[in-house]
């Protein structure tokens, strides 16, 4: 497996938001969002590179119950993500992957949960909308505003999708004004949860 970077801290959004978590962030992606955080993950350049095996040890030996396997896209691994996932699981650590929403994930459904990450306008970017169908009740989806168009977007987008199951979480590109957007959601009564991104405010990775 290519990895990026790992190391344990607070989990900063969506479900399982303030939870401690060993976080895998896996080495390249096949989208190039503008407002990436995290481009030196999207380029594939690695810190190391381990099998599925190794990968467990390590998560393991963080003695955390939960993992957060991010990239990059860490489905574009999906051969050695799966077997990484079901001795994690059965290690006894809960597992969440989080996904650009461009690759089918059901195969994971089996040890994780899935975050979906729908790419909204401002990102340059867009993910597979017929994905939101599959996502279960233990899953999650997430939109992250950079502007009104995006709200416009999500708000579209969670109409044309009655039958999806999962929590919709919302939050912003870093820095903005949310004031407004908060405000959207509140008029519009939409079933979402509105989340900052709770690593970035109190500055751990």
């Amino acid at each position: 497996m290519r990895i990026a970077e790992t190391f344990v801290s607070l989990q900063g959004e969506g479900l399982r938001q303030g939870m401690p978590c060993m976080f895998v962030r896996l080495a390249g992606c096949n989208l190039r969002c503008l407002w990436c955080d995290t481009r030196y993950a999207r380029s594939g350049s690695v810190d190391a590179e381990m099998t599925a095996g190794e990968m467990k040890e390590v998560v393991v030996a963080s003695g955390m119950p939960y993992v957060c396997i991010t990239g990059g896209e860490p489905l574009l691994q999906m051969e050695e993500l799966l077997p990484l996932i079901a001795t994690t699981r059965k290690a006894g650590i809960f597992v969440d992957i989080e996904t650009n929403g461009t690759i089918p994930f059901s195969k994971v459904f089996e040890y994780a949960s899935v975050c979906m990450d729908v790419k909204c306008p401002s990102s340059g970017e867009t993910s597979d909308l017929s994905l939101l169908g599959s996502l279960r009740d233990s899953d999650a989806v997430k939109f992250v505003i950079g502007d009104e168009a995006d709200y416009r977007y999500m708000a579209g987008v969670l109409a044309a999708h009655p039958e999806l199951r999962a929590p919709v979480y919302i939050t912003s590109v870093y820095g903005m004004d949310v004031k407004w957007l908060i405000e959207a959601i509140i008029t519009q009564k939409l079933p979402v949860r509105f989340q900052l991104q709770l690593h970035k405010m109190v500055n751990i990775s």
